[in-house]
């Protein structure tokens, strides 16, 4: 396939269940409509659930040109065996070129089936995609443990299929005036019966902040120089209402849990504010936090990459500067 032989549609799995603070699937619209200028294609949302005229609006004021919907009660809940088995369908019926899912729990567990199923190749945690002089869509996924950048074809099976992660890409601004088309389709009566059922479910009372959609991030690395140093950064977070992210080192010493990793085996973040305390910026972890609008950071070494990278470079040990920070703050805040 050449770059003269068009992609017809790109899709893109709706998981709004969460939608104001998962903003995965706009995120894989925004990229999808940038591939889709490069090759012609048409970007698709496809939905399933009840009630879901909400979303499907949203989905085409940020990009889809079209959207494909199955509405029904039976679909309120999510059922893993019963939405594989329906996107098997419609894939065999429309066959798209490619098909882009958000790396969720959700998107971990669902799109590994629908391409075993397919029988095609699937690229997981994706932190880059693009289209080659072929016509092909490149995945960018991190390999051996985050230390390579792999590029990912799939030249032969159809669809072309990735998982990419929360915060990869900016998703489109909200367009009130965006029109597209939208296909209602039935709910098929051939569907097997489920082996595993939902009994009942309850939302979790607890309240946090998805440090990917945090506007002021609080990142330490090694050069805090112990456990007992490093938690003095999240004490520093608690008092600017920032969320604490970490290095592979880090996390590797147990000086604090693997969901605050920032890296290609982590989270990638976009704040407005970033403080970097003591982190070299290894290429694994500046991939992550090239969206950052505005970067402190804090490091013995002048010539540490992560130095170079900054808008504010201060050549000092990160310990003593966050001490100071600290103290400086509780003062302001009396």
């Amino acid at each position: 396939m050449t770059m003269n032989e068009q992609l017809t549609e790109i899709w893109v799995f709706g998981d709004y269940r969460n939608y104001f603070q998962n903003r995965v699937t706009l995120q894989l619209l925004s990229r999808g409509v940038e591939l889709a200028q490069k090759t012609g294609a048409t970007v698709c949302a496809v939905v399933f659930g009840h009630e879901v005229d909400e979303w499907v609006g949203e989905y085409i004021a940020h990009g889809a040109d079209r959207v494909l919907v199955i509405d029904h009660p039976e679909l309120k809940q999510y059922k893993m065996e019963t939405y594989v088995n329906l996107m098997v369908q419609l894939i065999e019926d429309l066959n798209p070129d490619i098909i882009l899912i958000g790396a969720t729990n959700f998107g971990r567990e669902f799109a590994p089936r629908i391409a075993k199923r397919m029988q095609t190749g699937l690229s997981a945690d994706c932190v880059g995609l693009d289209i080659n002089e072929d016509g092909i869509m490149v995945q960018t996924a991190p390999s051996f443990g985050g230390n390579v950048l792999a590029e990912i074809i799939t030249p032969e099976c159809r669809p072309q299929m990735a998982t990419i992660r929360p915060g990869t890409f900016q998703e489109i601004p909200h367009n009130y005036e965006r029109t597209g088309e939208v296909v209602k389709l039935e709910l098929p009566d051939n569907l097997p019966e489920e082996r595993v059922k939902l009994v009942q479910s309850e939302r979790s009372t607890q309240r946090f902040q998805r440090i990917e959609e945090a506007k002021v991030v609080v990142c330490g690395g090694r050069g805090m120089g112990s456990k007992k140093k490093f938690r003095k950064l999240a004490e520093l977070a608690a008092l600017m209402n920032a969320e604490i992210g970490a290095t592979r080192p880090v996390i590797y010493a147990n000086w604090i849990e693997s969901e605050a990793l920032i890296g290609q085996a982590g989270k990638n973040i976009k704040p407005k504010v970033l403080f970097s305390f003591g982190i070299s910026g290894a290429i694994q972890h500046t991939a992550a936090i090239k969206n950052a609008e505005f970067i402190i950071a804090v490091n013995k070494n002048p010539k540490a990459p992560m130095m170079a990278m900054a808008d504010i470079a201060i050549v000092a040990d990160a310990n003593q500067v966050c001490t100071a920070m600290i103290k400086e703050l509780k003062r302001r805040i009396r």
